[in-house]
């Protein structure tokens, strides 16, 4: 039986802005009911692609398929299916929250109210307020409650938390991200763009880490859990100075010594062990630690 269409699949994809290359030969393939994580420092390329999703830029090579359609040229059929929460929000200003909603639900062939409302009054936003007077935060609370509300089949957030103030955070993320898909299991897809890493950490199925512009590792959030460990051995005396294969990162303070390992934890535990330590653990990495260790 052949795999269902990916909802995003990018193959090869390279775009340069004049002699500044921004993504290089990036391949990434997100199915359906995933939440994907796009992780990178600022400047990584991960903004651009995701306009190139949106035929908001044309690759300088390579392809992009959403729902195996090409966004150039089937950018109507695309977008409906779809919302974007971009790193930059604006609307027209002198329009009141309310006139802002009723505008961008006029775009689109359905629209819940009642998660309208219930978002709203967990934003604590006020209907008849002019979006020109409202905080960074606000406006991104109204882009994403513009973005859940037609429940699309896709939602491309970028950096979406940027602004919110910690409890919101906090709570978009655990309660209306995880309410949107449950809301069609298997159905709903997240590609999301983010260096708050460790609050997505519940919700990421699988990752791709960006830097310059390319894709330096790609894996499923429990693989890579299984895969990287942090190992702390503790000595009677000095620590053992041995280079031990599969360690990413070895750090020594005192008696402790501290790894970062890579697909050999059991075979470093093993070899530490011979050194008679006084406590010996392992532990897996959050996505977050992945991430520095991955670029470190």
């Amino acid at each position: 039986m052949s795999n269902p269409t990916p909802v995003i699949e990018i193959k090869d994809l390279t775009y340069t802005y004049g002699r500044a290359e921004a993504v290089h030969g990036l391949n990434l393939t997100v199915q359906a009911g995933r939440c994907y994580g796009l992780f990178g420092r600022n400047g990584a390329g991960k903004t651009t692609t995701m306009k190139c999703l949106l035929n908001l830029l044309r690759p300088r090579s390579g392809t992009v398929r959403v729902f195996g359609l090409d966004p150039g040229r089937n950018e109507v059929e695309v977008k409906r299916r779809l919302a974007y929460v971009p790193d930059y929000i604006a609307f027209y200003p002198w329009m009141t929250v309310r006139e802002t909603l009723d505008y961008l639900s006029s775009f689109r062939s359905h629209w819940n109210r009642e998660i309208e409302a219930d978002l709203l009054k967990r934003f604590r936003l006020v209907a008849n307020q002019k979006t020109g007077a409202l905080s960074k935060g606000q406006r991104t609370q109204v882009a994403l409650v513009a973005a859940i509300c037609p429940e699309p089949e896709l939602l491309l957030l970028d950096e979406p938390t940027s602004g919110l103030d910690p409890i919101v955070r906090r709570e978009f993320i655990e309660t209306v991200i995880g309410a949107y898909q449950e809301g069609a299991p298997g159905q709903r897809t997240i590609l999301v763009s983010t260096h708050l890493i460790t609050e997505f950490e519940g919700l990421i199925d699988e990752f791709t880490i960006m830097d310059g512009g390319r894709g330096v590792l790609a894996l499923g959030a429990d693989q890579a859990r299984a895969r990287y460990q942090k190992i702390r051995a503790r000595f009677p005396q000095a620590p053992p100075a041995v280079e031990f294969k599969g360690a990413l990162h070895t750090r020594c303070k005192g008696r402790e010594l501290e790894l970062i390992a890579n697909g050999e934890g059991a075979q470093i535990m093993e070899a530490l062990s011979r050194f008679a330590p006084e406590s010996l653990t392992s532990e897996a990495l959050t996505l977050e630690e992945v991430f520095v260790a991955t670029l470190k």
